[in-house]
């Protein structure tokens, strides 16, 4: 519905230096929110070494604030 009342045939199709950013920024984001996912899910089902999956939820996390951070 976007599309047809803007007329463009793409997301931010004006905006090729920003829709490029996204790109490069989603390469960088979707790996650590896998991380953090994984890490999540086995510390909720008590599996593993707590300390390390703890502090893979933290760095993916540190990880994800500085790419939104970045994208403002």
């Amino acid at each position: 519905m976007m599309f047809e009342i803007t007329g463009f045939h793409s997301l931010m199709e004006e905006e090729p230096v920003g829709r490029k950013s996204v790109k490069i920024r989603e390469k960088i984001v979707l790996p650590l929110l896998s991380i953090q996912q994984y890490a999540l899910m086995k510390l909720q089902k008590n599996e593993g070494d707590r300390e390390t999956l703890e502090k893979l939820v933290t760095r993916s996390l540190f990880g994800n604030i500085n790419a939104s951070r970045n994208s403002a």
